[in-house]
């Protein structure tokens, strides 16, 4: 089992910044790689960026350029710097980890970006 815990959300205005947190624990060496997916109203839930073990990384082409997904290893944590911040950025944050046996998400983390 892998548990996975993000901070960082909150109200933003258009243009500025946001930093979200994914600390994962438990069986964390079984997984291969670490994303963000955002939901916004009823949609589906959909990938924004992901990290893989080597370090390997794959970014939404809208948020390509504006947000950058890194990691700390030692501390068994992922990041999601948000840059550029627009209204169509407005979403549930939530992370993913996954192994070869499992999905794993945390329990979201909201973002509002304020026009």
């Amino acid at each position: 089992q892998v548990q996975l815990v993000e901070s960082g959300g909150g109200l933003v205005q258009a243009g500025g910044s946001l930093r979200l947190s994914c600390a994962a624990s438990g069986n964390i060496f079984s997984i291969n790689t670490m994303g963000w997916y955002r939901q916004a109203g009823g949609n589906q839930r959909i990938l924004v960026a992901s990290i893989t073990r080597g370090g390997s990384t794959n970014y939404a082409t809208s948020v390509k350029g504006r947000f950058t997904i890194s990691r700390d290893s030692a501390k068994n944590t992922v990041f999601l710097q948000m840059n550029s911040l627009n209204a169509d950025d407005t979403a549930v944050y939530y992370c993913n980890a996954r192994n070869i046996y499992d999905n794993y998400w945390g329990q979201g983390t909201q973002v509002t970006v304020s026009s």
